[in-house]
Formats: structure tokens, sequence, C-alpha cells
């Protein structure tokens, strides 16, 4: 397309719209308006066969109009310039036509145009959008309830699930600059490549709302690679999964909980941002029970178990700091692990005595004779008091704590006191004390209520190369 042209987008309900007929009859005199787009059959009222009405507005979502009357100047098919609402000067200026409405006001704002009304804006997107057609569509008959076809089709985990429209997915993508097509993770066991556009749909029917997405999509990056080892995860038939802990100042963004119930029901964000990256896991990797997933007993927590760390309350570095990132820094950390446990200690008013209470409790993580498997410290805030009021840093803790997790061999060996499980003799570790946890094993992290002492411990699967590594991700928004 060669040449100039000018195109004005209007509707009947904007007084300004209906303000600037005259102005608008005025330019088609002139011969300096090319056409008029409008969203509202008969309107303008003028006889003019210039006026194209956009009923689908699908000229309006491409020309990317906000607010009408929109004024655009067209040259050689690219767009040189647009003005918004009535602007004498400006309209002047693009049409180059000289005492534009003398009877009116100089300017008046317009009004919101009808393709961004909420109401219309996604479907349109959905409709027009480029990345509406990457994803194959299901089309449910018309009597079939969306929710029990979604049961019936294996989606669930056992919950409803939102049902993943064009429209609810276009707003899901707009919580991301990411692009659609983009592959964020290799989903195991099918090794599956998952795209933004994928991940939005199982955020969707996981009940995530858009701010989410971007944790959502760096949880499934912490998860699908060989350190997290999830094809591993899910293969073992010990009753553990993905725990996802939050850091950051998207934290309080997302009104995710750190406090009370912080391991619990309640929470939008914490609730589906963990089940959303299990989602994916499923529909996408194909990881579903009594399948690939061969959990002897599985654990609540394998639905989505994600959770974010208290730092505005604590004295101590985060989870993320402790793991080399910056304090400012949006992170997600991965961690498999098993269901949480309580560590009850409402009696000891030391630093010292309850750093020996909760290692007791820390001793029989997964069982008393098992060592080599990572944790999380989930620390109350009455228990950290008690640190802080001992003028002890996250490092003095850590330190004291590793030196009452160390096990006599000899008490743990198989057959002591009749009991098979434990650690093989003939490996020349008679007499030997070894560390419970592996070094750095332990992931002391700051959440709960404000009342209650009681603290959490997660217990992890077999770390190092034959298991899972904790994997921490910055958030990309």
């Amino acid at each position: 397309m060669t040449g100039t042209e000018v195109v004005a987008y209007v509707k009947r309900d904007c007084e300004t719209c209906v303000m600037v007929q005259p102005v608008l009859q005025q330019l088609l005199d002139a011969g300096a308006l090319s056409a008029i787009v409008s969203q509202d059959a008969g309107f303008p009222e003028l006889d003019s066969e210039t006026i194209t009405v956009d009923d689908t507005l699908e000229r309006s979502w491409t020309a990317d109009i906000e607010t009408v009357p929109t004024l655009i100047k067209i040259v050689d098919g690219n767009e040189a310039d647009r003005t918004v609402g009535w602007h004498r000067e400006n309209w002047t200026a693009i049409t180059g036509v000289p005492e534009l409405g003398p009877d009116l006001p100089v300017m008046r704002p317009g009004c919101g145009a009808k393709n961004v009304d909420p109401d219309v804006a996604d479907a349109l997107a959905a409709k027009f959008g480029d990345s509406t057609t990457s994803s194959r569509r299901i089309d449910f008959a018309e009597l079939e309830d969306p929710f029990e076809a979604m049961f019936d089709r294996g989606w669930s985990d056992g919950l409803p699930l939102v049902p993943p429209t064009p429209e609810r997915v276009q707003r899901m993508l707009a919580g991301t600059s990411r692009a659609p097509d983009e592959v964020v993770a290799i989903v195991p066991p099918n090794l599956v490549e998952a795209s933004v556009e994928k991940v939005a749909i199982n955020a969707v029917m996981a009940g995530c709302k858009p701010d989410y997405l971007p944790v959502v999509l760096a949880g499934l990056e912490a998860v699908c690679n060989d350190d997290f080892n999830m094809h591993g995860v899910l293969a073992t038939t010990m009753g553990v999964g993905p725990v996802l802990i939050v850091n950051g100042p998207i934290r309080r963004e997302l009104d995710m909980n750190s406090g009370m119930n912080v391991l619990g029901q309640g929470n939008r964000a914490n609730a589906t941002i963990g089940r959303a990256v299990q989602l994916c896991v499923r529909n996408l990797g194909g990881g579903r029970p009594g399948e690939i997933d061969r959990s002897t007993h599985g654990q609540p927590g394998k639905i989505g178990l994600c959770f974010a760390e208290d730092e505005e309350g604590s004295p101590w570095t985060s989870l993320a700091e402790a793991r080399g990132f910056d304090a400012g820094a949006n992170t997600v950390t991965a961690f498999c692990g098993e269901a949480p446990r309580i560590v009850f200690d409402q009696m000891s008013r030391t630093a010292e005595a309850l750093t020996k209470s909760i290692a007791q409790v820390m001793l029989g993580n997964v069982h008393p004779r098992i060592i080599g498997m990572d944790s999380i410290l989930v620390l109350c805030p009455e228990h950290m008091a008690r640190f802080v009021e001992a003028g002890w840093d996250k490092e003095r803790f850590e330190t004291e704590l590793r030196g009452h997790l160390n096990i006599e061999v000899d008490t743990i060996l198989r057959g002591v006191d009749g009991i098979g499980e434990g650690i093989p003799t003939g490996l020349g570790l008679e007499g030997a004390i070894l560390p419970k946890f592996p070094d750095g094993g332990i992931l002391t992290v700051h959440s709960g209520g404000p009342a209650g002492l009681f603290s959490s411990v997660i217990g992890g699967w077999v770390s190092g190369p034959m298991g899972s590594v904790p994997v921490t991700k910055e958030i990309v928004r």
C-alpha cells in the first residue's frame, strides 16, 4: 500500500465522538479523511461510503485502539502519527486542514474503546492474537459438563480444574513478558517441551492469577533438570515431591503467605503455584500416579506445596541469600521433600537447649538409621526469638545444630537391637561417627505465625547424583 491515508475510529456512546461529527464531515468534504471505522452500526450519522462498521472489533484490536476518537495517519502502509480524543491542533497537524471545529472546545478527552472492555478484550486477543493456534483446542459437546469432562480426560490431580478457555489463557499470558512459544523446560518423564503457553494453560487450570505465572515458570525450570531429577522423584516409591520456597519482593506483591498456617490451606498464591507446577509434570510430562509415579503412600504436598519465607521478620540471611543470590532477587527454590513434621518444644528457654531439641527431632528424619538425606527446617518466629536473644546469627545456629547431628555408626548398623534397617556391615565404618546430613544439606527457612512454639521439618530424599539436589532459579517476569 502506497500513499497517505487518515482513518478515524469512533463509537456511539462516546460524547466526544458525538461532538466531533461535524469535524468528520468537514474532513470528508476536504478529502482529508480516508475512512471512518465505527464500533457501532448507524454511527456517525453521516452520509458517507467511507464509514466501516467494525462489528467484530478485529480492525480496532489490530490497530491497538485504546481510546475513541482516535485519528491515525498512515503513510505507505505504516502508521506515521496518531492522536486520541479531540485536540484541534493535533487533528490539524495530522490532516492538514485548518480551522477544524471552530465552535468546539480546543480539546476534550475521549472514552475507552469497545475492544479494550474487560468483557471482550481477552476474547479478541484469543481470536485474533498471534499465539492462539499453537496449542491444540479441545471442544466439549454441548451437553458435556466441562468440569466433569476434564476429570474424565485425566487432566486433574483429583480436585476440580478451571476450564482453560482461550480468553483465560490469554489473560494468564499477560502475566509474563516471555514469548508464548518460548520453551522453558523439558518435562520428564516423557521429556516433552513445555512452552510458556502450555504452562499458562496448566496455571489456569490450577487457579493461578496471571501475576503468578513467572513464579510457576521458574518453579517448573527448577524441577525439570538433572540436578533436581524429577524423573527419579516420580519413579521412587518414597512419598516425596517438589517443595517450592519463594524469596524476594515478589512474595509481598503476590500476597503470598509466610506467616500463620504457612504450610497449610487458605492462601491462593501458595496453593495454586505449587499445584500448577505439579499439573505441568502430570499433563505435559506424563507424571501420573499409578503410572510413572510409583509412590507407595504419597502425601498431601504432592498436590502442590509452595510457601514464602518471612524475610521481614527474620534478622538472618534468607534462603536465597544463603544460596548465593542478592537480597533483592526474586527466586524459587525447589526441594524434594516428604510431608512436614512438627518440632514441638515449648519449654526450652535458651538457644543451646532449643538447638539440641531441634536436633533430636531431625535425627529421626526419614528414619533414625538413615543418613545422607537433606532437610528443610522451617523455624517459627517464637523459636527464632531464642536465637535472637542469644545473639546468634544463622551461621552460628547451623554450626551448633550440625554439632548435635552426628551419629555413632555402631548404633545404626543393620541388625543392631534386632532391627534390619541401617548401614550395612562390612563397609569399614564400624566405630566411625558420621553426620546425619551432608554438608549444606540443611536448608533453614524462617516462616510461620507469630504465636506458637512449633517449628517444622521437611525430610528429603536421597541427596546427590543418585537422588535429588535442591535447585534455586531466579524469577523472570
